[in-house]
């Protein structure tokens, strides 16, 4: 009989292709292909993206950017993802697109390649998690406001912000085994609940604006009206599909979520692919929902509740209606974020497992099966990426620019790599196989990773100021140069790259102790990465 993948017990085999990539099964493995799916399907949560960053949407490119660019930016999107399931399907492990690396590279370059994808990932990990979160705080102000009485500060959000996180790191702390019953929920709600209000705000709406005004209207509110025309159309045109390409993130959360579901070299790349698809076609009906119910376009980008989407509810269902509705969103941005953390903890897990992070993170809590510390660490370093907006207008786009900068390149890396290393990736294919048309999915991707890196490092307002610069580039070119610089001067001298537990335990080798390892890998006690599966 055919199973369809995550749906058999596939218990023994999964332990056994982790023992082959040098892992036990410490994790516990009961999550099917679709709570896989689900988990990278919240964390992509299409009406968070686009709810958070309409505003940014509308002032930069107007509606026929987003419309348009929500089309192009899911069409080359989802050759990044096919590379990445192909990949996922070989090597499925939480260690994600750093191990992926380590595994696709010679053997002179596998160290390296994993530890710099490792801290782009971490980094993405970190600021999607930042994004998501404080997107929903600004969410929660805003709507504190509709009734008047409450005056929205930056110290006021922070705070907001940091009782969410602190929400999520509980949940993920002690309710690890009622994850997949809120994945269930949450995949009810972006689904099912989203298209029911999407529907009703153009069912209820006064009026509908018309497909010329939908694809076509090009707005650019982008400079200071004493600076004139500052850009060209083009130029605000590239940096505005930012909206569609950071909700079209954190789809990795399939392959860190790999360890703890069943039947992961199949289940895993298909919920990539999955949640890639789904949240295009969601997303898609939910932009084309706003933008067609909008009832006069200088009242909704200069809203007085700083949120379009907010004004477009009020305009259409009155005050109390836009409430209800507004809150939903909210409960639905509280999910993606919850399980925004719970991949970026199991990324963190993996990545301190094999000595990327100090091995004290690389811990599983017997009782509640969780990594409890690396779920605090994540919480604690998407709090610090926020503090920023204290100071800064444009702190959450920023903030946006970097988990798309930074998840996108870790991404690109083991993907650019197999397409470098051709043989190697052939030795190690899984089941999902994309034959002759690797190379070339793979040569699109690397292309469009390229392009979107350069792009979201540019400014996104003029003039540029303290407030308005986009940091971006500072904070890319930190973890780059600090990546790269720390391999140089220490990291290479003991990270090895996947460290394969089994094997050192074995040899009586403490995987606590770094020196060790590295010796062990250089002596051939411990086989390389490459000369894993």
């Amino acid at each position: 009989m055919v199973h369809l993948p995550g749906t058999a017990d596939t218990s023994t085999a999964d332990e056994d292709r982790l023992a082959e990539l040098g892992y036990k099964q410490d994790l516990k493995r009961e999550w099917s292909l679709i709570h896989n799916f689900g988990a990278s399907f919240s964390i992509i949560s299409v009406i968070t993206g686009i709810t958070t960053l309409f505003q940014y949407g509308l002032t930069t490119g107007g509606p026929g950017v987003m419309s348009i660019g929500w089309i192009v930016v899911n069409f080359f999107t989802f050759f990044v993802g096919l590379g990445m399931a192909e990949i996922v399907s070989a090597v499925p492990t939480s260690g994600g697109p750093y191990f992926w690396a380590a595994v696709l590279a010679s053997e002179k370059w596998g160290p390296f390649c994993a530890w710099v994808t490792g801290w782009f990932n971490l980094l993405g990990q970190v600021a999607v998690t930042t994004g998501i979160t404080f997107g929903g705080a600004n969410l929660i102000s805003t709507l504190a406001t509709v009734k008047g009485g409450y005056e929205p500060t930056p110290a006021k959000i922070i705070g907001i912000y940091a009782a969410l996180l602190f929400s999520h790191a509980v949940v993920n702390t002690f309710g690890v085994k009622i994850l997949k019953y809120l994945n269930n929920v949450s995949i009810t709600l972006h689904s099912v609940g989203i298209s029911c209000i999407a529907i009703a705000v153009l069912a209820k709406a006064p009026k509908l604006q018309s497909a010329k005004f939908v694809f076509a209207t090009f707005n650019d509110s982008t400079g200071d009206p004493g600076w004139g025309e500052i850009a060209s159309p083009a130029y605000v045109a590239i940096i505005g599909i930012l909206v569609a390409q950071y909700t079209i993130t954190g789809y990795d959360a399939s392959a860190h979520m790999s360890e703890e579901t069943k039947d992961a070299a199949r289940a895993a790349p298909y919920g990539v692919l999955m949640s890639l698809a789904v949240s295009a076609f969601f997303g898609f009906f939910i932009m084309l929902a706003f933008l067609f119910s909008i009832q006069d376009f200088e009242r909704t980008v200069g809203s007085d509740y700083a949120q379009p989407v907010l004004q477009i509810f009020v305009d259409v269902f009155g005050e109390n209606g836009a409430i209800g509705l507004f809150a939903v969103i909210i409960i639905c941005v509280w999910h993606c974020g919850l399980f925004s953390l719970t991949s970026n903890s199991r990324m963190m897990y993996g990545f301190a497992r094999d000595a990327g992070l100090p091995r004290w993170f690389a811990h599983t809590d017997q009782k509640f099966q969780s990594p409890i510390r690396t779920i605090w660490l994540s919480a604690f370093l998407a709090f610090c990426l926020a503090l920023p907006s204290l100071g800064s207008a444009v702190a959450f786009a920023a903030c946006t620019s970097i988990a798309t900068i930074g998840l996108y390149l870790s991404y690109g890396l083991p993907i650019f790599l197999g397409l470098l290393n051709p043989t190697r990736f052939k030795q190690i294919k899984g089941p999902f196989d994309l034959g002759v048309l690797s190379a070339p999915v793979a040569v699109v991707a690397t292309l469009w990773i390229t392009f979107i890196t350069v792009v979201f490092c540019l400014p996104g307002m003029y003039p540029v100021s303290r407030e308005t610069l986009n940091y971006t580039p500072v904070a890319v070119g930190i973890i780059a140069v600090g990546s790269i610089g720390s391999w140089v001067f220490w990291a290479r001298n003991w990270f090895v790259g996947p460290i394969r537990e089994i094997e050192a335990e074995r040899q009586g080798i403490d995987i606590n102790d770094d020196e060790a390892l590295a010796e062990a890998e250089k002596e051939g006690v411990i086989p390389h990465a490459t000369k894993q599966a």
